[in-house]
């Protein structure tokens, strides 16, 4: 069995005001910074293996204060990348509210494409291949992985068997773990959105 531990970022200056996306040069505000020191502390009890992050710089400095205290280094794996918003990236909220497409993502997530972007299907199967591919990598191992709300909510929800279109039903806050036990067999969800403590392990 592997113990995933799926963390979403720390904050930063674009959280609530416009997507961020994949665009580069977006990096944890000062309370974001001192998330990141929080959440390490929270995960040092579970003892994790390996630290896998999305390649985008508010993941990776999420996951340094963890790796730094095990010793260890923070992997890189695009599978766990953020939605690829497409021509959205950047746009702040308020106007995003002007766009048709934008209400049809919230109620038809599963077939709506952000214009020259990336289905949340096409993201939730790259998600869960990367997760399936560290299981088989790792059978007995304890991983953090620290990625991006939407793409964590789809795995959530592909392992709970809930549609893709309720995905906004569930919430990932900002730094807040969810923890999967993955094996051959199938798969156990152990916590959702947990904001505080420290996250089950087994």
């Amino acid at each position: 069995m592997t113990l995933f531990y799926l963390v979403r970022h720390g904050d930063n200056d674009t959280v609530g005001v416009r997507i961020a996306g994949r665009s580069g040069g977006v990096h944890l505000s000062e309370s974001g910074r001192q998330q990141a020191e929080r959440l390490a502390e929270r995960l040092l009890p579970v003892h994790p293996t390996r630290i896998v992050s999305s390649p985008l710089e508010r993941a990776r400095e999420t996951a340094a204060p963890l790796a730094r205290q095990l010793g260890i280094e923070v992997e890189i794996d695009s599978g766990f990348h953020e939605i690829a918003f497409g021509g959205w990236e950047g746009m702040s909220f308020a106007a995003l509210r002007e766009e048709p497409d934008w209400y049809r993502f919230h109620t038809f997530r599963g077939g709506t494409r952000p214009p020259g972007g990336e289905l949340v299907l096409e993201a939730q199967a790259r998600f869960v291949a990367a997760l399936t591919r560290w299981r088989e990598e790792l059978p007995e191992e304890r991983v953090v992985i620290v990625s991006h709300g939407d793409p964590i909510r789809s795995a959530l929800i592909f392992f709970a068997g809930i549609p893709l279109d309720l995905m906004l039903r569930l919430e990932i806050a900002l730094v807040s773990v969810s923890t999967l036990a993955l094996d051959a067999d199938g798969c156990r969800i152990l916590s959702i959105n947990q904001c505080d403590g420290v996250p089950p392990s087994g």
